[in-house]
């Protein structure tokens, strides 16, 4: 996301080696523009990630004499409504209560150090005490992802079918920080089926089973006072899926029937016509794979979709082969899915990854987790060889059932994978290249196309629609389709993260904004500071360099020649000519700027003064940090000078002080210093 725009290595270098110019002929302004445009560019790529601290916008109004206090429905979307449709997180807010419908994270941020984001909760401090519960659709992580961050600072029950409460639960027992003191998750299993309908406060919530690519899918049918609101989650509309549960169309057409003032609807494959092929289609490609194939079989897929794993525990049954599995994150949804009876495994069919090296070839099964590429997988770590049990080889079959998540630029990490799976002589299927191959499917889409959109506003008949879980041009796309559909279009909105949508029985607008935005987490789970995040932006850009200067007091000359330390900028050792030249101007400019200046005054016009010197030789501007150290004649840590036998001071020589002071310094600059050879 964010790219090196410099010139190439070969150009860099000449310019670092060409001769050291002896005057200015670059202004000070000039550098000082450089470094504030490279942090504007860092500042820029951080921005898609900001919070947005717009205050609330009041509502315009045609008379000021008329006020409409009417109570409003207030839908706002804190995530979810841009990029692919991540960190999904929408509150229902009504006078004094409110829901949160799911609470994500994004997977796709591209930063240095940085693992996900999770949703701006400032909006949530302002409304901590309307919150009354968290309602879930389905359990991929950036529909629960967030949870384990948000939910123990604003806690309340959290209402999903059994599989969602399972993934839920399942997080936060796997999340790596530990929980506030205090804090007790409250879970709430609904039955879709039965449509129940359960009381929280003045809304009234009920589930209806929908098909997707991770069991327990459901579409959120919330009863508010003002009308009931729809939102669909994720889903396709499967009219065979492998688990036999189909989308309850019958129970949506009802609602439909009964009223539905909005229908929020996610948006993720607006622009592909037709319909989504059935995940039926795909279980007999894996059987005619696994008949065929020479040696061992591994397939990669997302670590969630269950019903995919069903299919390959049947095709390996129908094979007469053992399948073991690995990958953390599948491992332990697949414990919780064969907990709750989703996933139906025969006696004898697994064994576990530790003994796949000692296993006949052709009886064996791996299904694991690496379709998107991810560097630390298992599929990864099979095949680079760093894998505790398993290291792929020639005449291994690979099966890669996904194809790259929408947004996530996955393409080329996948591309690389497989060219490195081709080098060792493995067979890799793929699903766009299953005509190649001459292999059926082995993957479908868990959305919808056009025609599934087309059917679900056409079940629900909302009056009003409201595009969710998309970027704005899927969304766009998709108020086309329902104006298409026969929904007016004054009657629709393309609101982005933060909007206000005010809801009444006959009206829906815009009235405003909330803060939101993006905070970053890192791998242990911990927030991460945007500033700390700039500055790796701005080092992996132009790189650092310190210097450290050791000033006398009394003098104020330098008492050694700096020390200057370059990360990520130049090759010191490589640079004599300019390294020389360097140390000449600080030496310069600690003769003509120490003594005039106070101590923090000279720091900043030492920076200034090497931002504008390495610039002028570089066209580069690196992050400089001065270390500057003033020695009094004093030698510090002495409290008492020495003394006689008799009590008397021993007044020490000349020598004896500066060697002191030598020894003293010499400490001091190995400290800083340490014993990096790329010191100079």
């Amino acid at each position: 996301m964010y790219k090196n725009n410099k010139p190439n290595n070969g150009q860099q270098q000449s310019k670092q080696q060409r001769p050291v110019t002896e005057g200015r002929s670059v202004s000070r302004g000039a550098a000082m523009r450089a470094q504030k445009r490279n942090q504007e560019d860092a500042h820029r790529i951080l921005s898609q990630y900001a919070s947005n601290n717009s205050e609330p916008q009041a509502q315009d109004r045609s008379r000021a004499n008329v006020i409409d206090d009417t109570p409003k429905l207030k839908i706002i979307g804190l995530g979810g409504m841009d990029g692919g449709g991540s960190k999904n997180m929408i509150v229902v807010e009504y006078m004094n209560d409110a829901v949160i419908m799911d609470c994500g994270n994004d997977l796709g941020v591209d930063l240095p150090g940085i693992n996900y984001g999770i949703c701006d909760t400032a909006y949530l401090e302002t409304i901590r005490h309307k919150i009354k519960a968290y309602i879930i659709s389905h359990g991929h992580l950036d529909h629960i992802g967030g949870m384990p961050h948000i939910v123990p600072k604003f806690p309340a029950p959290i209402y999903g079918s059994k599989f969602s409460i399972g993934r839920v639960e399942e997080i936060f027992v796997n999340f790596g920080l530990p929980m506030p003191e205090g804090f007790e998750l409250q879970t709430v299993m609904m039955n879709e089926d039965t449509h129940e309908r359960l009381k929280i406060g003045p809304f009234y919530v009920e589930l209806v089973r929908v098909t997707h690519s991770i069991p327990g899918s459901t579409v959120i049918v919330l009863d508010t006072p003002i009308g009931r609101i729809i939102n669909t989650g994720d889903f396709r509309l499967d009219p065979n899926p492998l688990d036999h549960e189909r989308t309850d169309t019958e129970r949506l057409t009802q609602l439909g029937s009964e009223g539905v003032l909005a229908l929020l609807s996610e948006s993720t494959t607006t622009e592909r016509p037709g319909r989504t092929p059935s995940e039926s289609t795909i279980e007999q490609s894996f059987i005619d794979i696994m008949k065929q194939a020479p040696g061992r079989i591994f397939v990669g897929l997302f670590s969630t979709n269950m019903n995919r794993v069903q299919m390959i525990i049947n095709a390996a049954v129908h094979n007469n082969k053992k399948v073991a599995m690995d990958g953390r994150s599948m491992v332990s949804t697949l414990e919780m899915a064969v907990r709750h009876g989703f996933v139906k495994i025969p006696k004898g069919t697994f064994v576990p990854i530790a003994a796949a090296a000692t296993m006949k070839d052709t009886d064996l099964v791996v299904v694991c987790t690496g379709s998107q590429g991810e560097p630390s997988s298992a599929l990864q770590r099979m095949s680079n060889g760093e894998h505790r049990h398993v290291k792929l080889k020639e005449q291994d079959t690979v099966i890669l059932s996904s194809t790259p998540i929408p947004y996530s630029g996955n393409d080329s990490k996948i591309r690389a994978m497989v060219d490195d799976l081709f080098r060792k002589g493995v067979h890799v299927f793929r699903h766009e290249t299953r005509e190649i191959d001459g292999i059926g499917p082995l993957h479908v889409s868990g959305h919808g196309s056009i025609d599934e959109y087309k059917e679900m506003i056409n079940m629900a008949k909302p009056k009003f629609f409201i595009p969710i879980y998309g970027d704005y041009t899927a969304k766009r796309q998709h108020i086309e389709i329902a104006v298409e559909e026969g929904i007016p279009r004054r009657n629709t909105v393309n609101a982005e993260n933060g909007e206000i949508i005010e809801l009444a029985p006959e009206k829906m607008e815009i009235t405003g904004r909330v803060q939101n935005g993006t905070v970053l987490v890192d791998q242990t789970g911990a927030i991460v500071s945007s500033i700390v995040i700039k500055d790796r932006l701005l080092l992996a850009e132009e790189g650092l360099v310190a210097v450290v200067l050791t000033i006398d007091k009394k003098t104020g000359q330098l008492m050694t020649s700096p020390d200057i330390i370059s990360r990520g900028f130049i090759y010191m050792r490589d640079n004599e000519e300019l390294m020389n030249a360097f140390r000449t101007e600080l030496r310069r400019a600690v003769q003509q700027r120490f003594r005039r200046v106070d101590l923090d005054r000279f720091k900043v016009e030492i920076r200034e003064h090497v931002t504008h010197f390495l610039f002028e030789q570089t066209q580069r501007s690196p992050i400089v940090i001065p270390v500057v150290n003033v020695i009094s004649g004093k030698p510090s840590g002495v409290e008492k000078p020495q003394q006689n036998g008799s009590g008397q001071p021993v007044q020490q020589k000349p020598e004896d002080i500066a060697a002191e002071q030598q020894r003293r310094f010499e400490e001091m600059r190995a400290r800083l210093l340490g014993q990096d050879a790329r010191t100079d």
